[in-house]
């Protein structure tokens, strides 16, 4: 009998730990940044806090920003600076986002004169 409560709470345990799939409709948007002045640390901070004030705009559910993870593997590209991910809601809230004025105006006087490039993917589900 023990055993057979062990094993019902392990598999419990492990139910728990799954990540659960994005929500039906649901928009990534994932943002690349490579800087004109590659690594500077002022510049990676005003992108981030720059993104950090975003988080206020209507059906963005999640925004998380951090730099490149190093790796030797030929398939990751790790040659961008920063890097943000967030989610939206549904496609309309992503493109309300793309309009909002304080969105622009982040483009406009933070993003665009920093960056060297700026690559984005955009992945409904």
């Amino acid at each position: 009998m023990k055993l057979i409560l062990l094993a019902a709470a392990l598999s419990l345990v492990s139910c728990a730990t799954i990540a659960p799939p994005a929500p039906q409709g649901s928009v990534d948007h994932v943002v690349l940044i490579w800087l004109k002045r590659p690594g500077n640390p002022a510049d990676r901070q005003a992108l981030r806090a720059a993104s950090d004030d975003l988080r206020i705009i209507p059906g963005l559910k999640t925004l998380n920003s951090g730099t490149a993870l190093a790796s030797e593997r030929p398939i990751v590209d790790d040659s961008f600076d920063i890097g943000l991910t967030m989610r939206f809601d549904s496609v309309k809230s992503l493109r309300a986002y793309e309009a909002d004025p304080r969105h622009v105006e982040k483009v406009t006087e933070v993003l665009k004169p920093l960056s060297r490039k700026i690559l984005v993917y955009d992945i409904t589900r």
